[in-house]
């Protein structure tokens, strides 16, 4: 069989499982009248951001010199297509859709239950629209903190909607046994009840945005230190972190007996309050810093503390390394769903960098499936 440029096709031998899982997605172009077919853009799109792509143009171009490897996987009858086309339907995607053909990808995905998820939003930067002043997407996302794995994403116009995209997101995953993990934005209510609903404990960060709830767990902490917490049930854990002339020590107590608390406030599935005091040494310099947790979870300090750490992951694991290595915040895609359906593409291509064998970092790895096509088909190949 001939390809439109004249070329034979050699016989297709590989395939990938990441097709299959987005084989629903609906594709709203004209029937009959699509050259390119939706499974091949994707494919092209994903194996163009595992070798380093950071936009339509480029992978517009990988498409035009890595035409017999895309070959490998699906027929490519008319070429791949040019970036503005790229763009229109990326833009025109269902962005929901995606993300929610992402959740069932990554659940056939991964061996085992998340048991940390660590849920936390990240801006584009570059994705805002001066023209119609369309601010920058910012996307929610849940980490799976010691997988290393993205779960699923949803996207939000600015930082203060996370209250709203939370609940959307967990609504999209499987969370039973888990525990959450969230910042202070996520202390509500409905966002605790939702995940005691679906089977799933929290760990949520306090701050002010709870009217006295923060300010009462203080006062009773600064009491009871005093005491020695004599009069409550506690639990006590320390770690000690040297490197690069750092000595970072925290310290976690729990405090198990929260009847008074739960009788003021009503919060939902509220077991235990958790108080980290953390002294940082750099050059001489000691910083102190005391932070406070509602938790669901009825066990030791042994056990929570290391969750708390954990949520820190989505940082420096994913947040960290889509900007240093995938460059986030210079991906100037802005048009409509494009943002937030690249986002997603990124985080397949995180997911699949992650996974893959060996020591080297994810940016070495993806350097290395720009210059071998071999390994960057392992990537992708079921």
């Amino acid at each position: 069989m001939m390809a439109s440029d004249g070329t034979r096709f050699a016989e297709i031998s590989e395939t990938t499982s990441f097709l299959y899982h987005f084989s629903g997605l609906p594709d709203h172009r004209q029937p009959g009248k699509v050259d390119y077919p939706l499974p091949e853009v994707l494919l092209l799109i994903l194996l163009a951001v595992l070798a380093g792509a950071e936009a339509f143009t480029d992978i517009a171009r990988f498409g035009e010199r890595k035409i017999g490897l895309l070959r490998r996987f699906r027929p490519y009858v008319n070429g791949t297509p040019s970036h503005d086309h790229l763009g229109d339907i990326f833009a025109t995607l269902d962005a929901r859709a995606f993300q929610l053909c992402f959740v069932a990808w990554v659940a056939a995905l991964t061996n085992t239950p998340a048991q940390v998820i660590a849920i936390d939003g990240k801006t584009s930067r570059r994705s805002y629209q001066t023209k119609g002043s369309k601010e920058a997407i910012h996307m929610v996302s849940a980490f799976a903190a010691r997988q290393r794995i993205v779960l699923g994403q949803v996207k939000v116009s600015e930082k203060s909607n996370e209250i709203v995209a939370i609940p959307a997101l967990l609504d999209m995953m499987s969370i039973e046994g888990a525990v959450v993990t969230i910042d202070a934005m996520g202390c509500q209510r409905d966002i605790a009840t939702k995940i005691i609903e679906k089977k799933a404990d929290y760990i949520v960060a306090l701050k002010g945005n709870q009217g006295t709830l923060r300010e009462d767990v203080e006062v009773f902490v600064d009491e009871q230190k005093a005491l020695k917490y004599k009069d409550t049930t506690i639990s006590t854990f320390e770690t000690i972190d040297a490197d690069h002339g750092r000595i970072e020590t925290r310290n976690y107590t729990v405090i198990h007996d929260v009847g008074w608390l739960q009788a003021r406030h009503q919060w939902p599935g509220l077991s235990a309050v958790v108080v980290v005091e953390s002294r940082r040494e750099i050059s001489g310099k000691i910083t102190d810093e005391t932070r406070f947790y509602i938790t669901s979870l009825v066990m030791l300090a042994a056990v929570v503390g290391p969750m708390i750490r954990a949520h820190w992951a989505i940082e420096n694991s994913l947040h960290w390394v889509m900007d240093m290595v995938f460059r986030d915040d210079e991906c100037r895609v802005r048009t409509d769903n494009a943002p937030a359906n690249f986002a997603t593409c990124r985080h397949i291509a995180y997911n699949l960098t992650r996974k893959a064998p060996g020591k080297d970092s994810i940016r070495l790895r993806r350097k290395t499936a720009g210059w071998d096509d071999e390994y960057l088909a392992s990537l992708v190949a079921a």
